[in-house]
């Protein structure tokens, strides 16, 4: 019964997926009542997304040690590649979170893509491919998690990058967003190359893709370190971390359920999670783990300072995102594989809550620009409140869900700067400490600037009643708001923290997921003075932008220290001109030398038939020639023989 659910719970999104995408496009200028393609898309979207939800909490019953199933799919010369799944504590625990967010996001997308407020309206005529796409991409994602073979993975890593280009650039009338799509897909790609190696380098060794028999092989100090540096490449493209961070903001162009997708569920934990399931590798590469911390730092106080000064309310919660996922790698990075994964968990459920919301402010204002925002408050009190919840989480206030995960990485990180706790340098535990710190007070800063300026002050916004939304957006924000607020919570019962507990977790003994000691005073102050800094500079000038006070710095946080034009600099605008240049040389050289031997042997040609289209007098007197010349050559051969 278990391999039944573990193949059932990406197998469904999938079969729903491609049913999907049998689907035609809804007519233009159809409405919903007259749609049958459409709903027939909803009903599998809906449907295919709770089955796995259904299967995955079958599971979280069922599952409390790891299990697992394989079949031989392909034999290459001794090196097995199996059709397997893997399961345990930590892959049920994220395939509900997966299928929770997906449920959510499909049922929630019927009435975010419509032109209108009433269901008597224009409705998208792309839905079907959009609702199969989301499923594809819902069993991507699972696919990763269940997998048990690496090159199973692989696959589901690639789906996933194919998925979210085409879903980023599903309004076609936008026109940034297939730019946005482009962008995504070949900055991801530059580091799935290394994951590919990574892989290979792994599987090759030991003979074998099985995650299994790749965690039981004894590598080499050299080959391990440069093969979870490898996978690293990877994780940094999928996980939007340093440097391969830029294209996650700019993806905001897509539907905002798609935002949500992506931040809280999909392709961005996808890196998270792979190097939490092969932890083991990366404790045995202090030097890999080194590079990480590094990379967790920068990204994440690179994402917290770049969300302070956008005016775009997806972009700042973009930004934040790459800022927690920076948390999520440092807690690997110390070695506490458990932190980041409860940190995973509860970031879904908030980064989702808060981009369902944002979604619900979007299409009640007509904007993404808090600076047109404002005074929403008693208009929208449902989602006034759960967008408190959300933000309360991200920036950890207690005692909702981000609090309990994100003081788990900074205890983490805390003992291995001043305990040397585990495998990790010590000083990489002093980085990732001191920047986690700084990241509680910054995001508690732009947190609250968000909140003050789209719900707070005075109307900004051009439409006259923004008002609480339909039934079918407000239900999946007001369900999403209770994991947002409680899950936290879920880390005091011990079945929880046992299911998060990964082989050589730096507390391997007894994975403690909640730290109740006075080290929870200082991310608490940092907090308020944060949120505290936000709220005087509001109150000083409720008008006024709280950025302001950011002064100079302003315009480079919001170019996120401009380096994004640094990577077109250095890589696009070459790439650019390298391709020009070969294209030139293909044209004036290769295709040049083909065409002009045509052109000439043309030319030859029409010189020879203008030759032969000489007028009768001409031609007669040219043959009467010839014949006596060939006369004369035959008389003066036979008198010298």
């Amino acid at each position: 019964m278990t391999g039944l659910l573990a193949v059932a719970l990406p197998g469904v999104p999938l079969l729903a997926g491609l049913l999907g995408l049998l689907l035609p496009p809804s007519p233009r200028g159809a409405t919903t009542g007259e749609d049958p393609a459409r709903r027939a898309a909803i009903a599998l979207g809906v449907a295919g997304a709770a089955v796995a939800l259904l299967a995955a909490l079958a599971l979280l019953l069922r599952v409390d040690g790891p299990v697992e199933g394989a079949t031989d799919w392909v034999d290459l010369g001794g090196l097995r590649v199996t059709l397997g799944w893997r399961l345990d504590g930590v892959a049920v625990l994220v395939a509900v979170a997966v299928a929770t967010v997906a449920l959510a996001v499909q049922v929630y997308s019927v009435g975010y893509l419509r032109r209108g407020p009433h269901d008597d309206v224009e409705v998208d005529h792309r839905y079907p491919p959009y609702a199969a796409q989301i499923s594809l991409f819902t069993a991507a994602m699972l696919t990763v998690v269940v997998s048990g073979d690496l090159i199973l993975l692989l696959v589901g890593w690639e789906v996933m990058g194919i998925c979210s280009y085409l879903l980023i650039a599903h309004d076609r009338r936008l026109p940034e967003a297939p730019a946005a799509a482009v962008k995504a897909f070949l900055v991801t790609r530059v580091g799935d190359v290394g994951f590919l190696l990574g892989i290979a380098l792994l599987g090759v060794g030991a003979g074998s893709f099985r995650i299994a028999d790749v965690l039981a092989h004894d590598y080499s100090t050299g080959t391990l370190t440069a093969a979870c540096l490898l996978l690293l490449a990877g994780v940094a493209g999928k996980s939007a971390q340093f440097p391969l961070h830029t294209w996650l903001p700019d993806a905001m162009a897509g539907p905002t359920p798609i935002s949500a997708l992506i931040h809280a569920a999909t392709m961005v934990a996808a890196g998270v999670y792979a190097v939490a399931r092969l932890f083991p590798l990366f404790a045995q590469a202090p030097a890999a783990l080194a590079v990480l911390g590094v990379m967790a730092a920068v990204t994440l106080l690179l994402g917290a300072f770049a969300a302070t000064a956008q005016d775009d309310i997806k972009r700042v919660l973009a930004w934040s995102t790459v800022s927690q996922i920076g948390y999520m790698t440092g807690a690997l990075a110390v070695g506490a594989p458990s932190a980041a994964l409860f940190h995973l968990l509860t970031h879904a459920a908030f980064k989702a809550l808060l981009f369902l919301a944002a979604g619900v402010v979007i299409h009640a204002v007509g904007t993404t620009l808090m600076s047109r925002m404002g005074g929403l408050r008693s208009a929208m009190p449902a989602t006034f409140w759960c967008m408190v919840i959300g933000l309360g989480a991200l920036a950890g206030v207690p005692p909702l869900s981000g609090f309990w995960s994100k003081d788990g990485v900074l205890a983490a990180a805390e003992a291995a700067a001043l305990d040397g706790a585990g495998p990790a340098p010590a000083w990489v535990g002093w980085l990732v400490w001191l920047a986690g710190l700084l990241g509680v007070a910054v995001t508690a800063w732009y947190a609250t600037r968000l909140l003050l300026r789209t719900f707070l002050g005075a109307t900004r916004t051009p439409l006259a009643h923004p008002h609480d939304p339909p039934a079918v957006l407000r239900w999946p924000v007001l369900l999403l708001a209770a994991p947002a607020a409680l899950l936290g919570l879920a880390a005091f019962a011990p079945w929880f923290a046992d299911r998060l507990r990964v082989p050589a977790d730096a507390t391997d003994e007894a994975v403690e997921l909640v730290h109740l000691a006075p080290n929870l005073i200082l991310p608490f102050l940092l907090l308020l003075v944060g949120a505290g800094v936000a709220w005087a500079g509001w109150r000083r000038d409720p008008a006024a932008d709280p950025a302001r006070f950011l002064g100079p710095l302003r315009p480079v946080f919001a170019r996120a220290f401009r380096l994004d034009d640094v990577q077109h600099a250095l890589v696009v605008r070459p790439t650019t001109a390298l391709a020009r240049a070969v294209r030139t040389g293909d044209e004036l050289g290769v295709d040049g030398l083909v065409e002009g031997s045509g052109r000439a042997a043309v030319e030859l040609g029409g010189g020879l038939a203008a030759l032969h289209r000489a007028a009768l007098p001409r031609a007669a007197a040219g043959v009467l020639a010839g014949a006596l010349l060939i006369g004369l050559a035959v008389a003066l051969i036979g008198v010298a023989s």
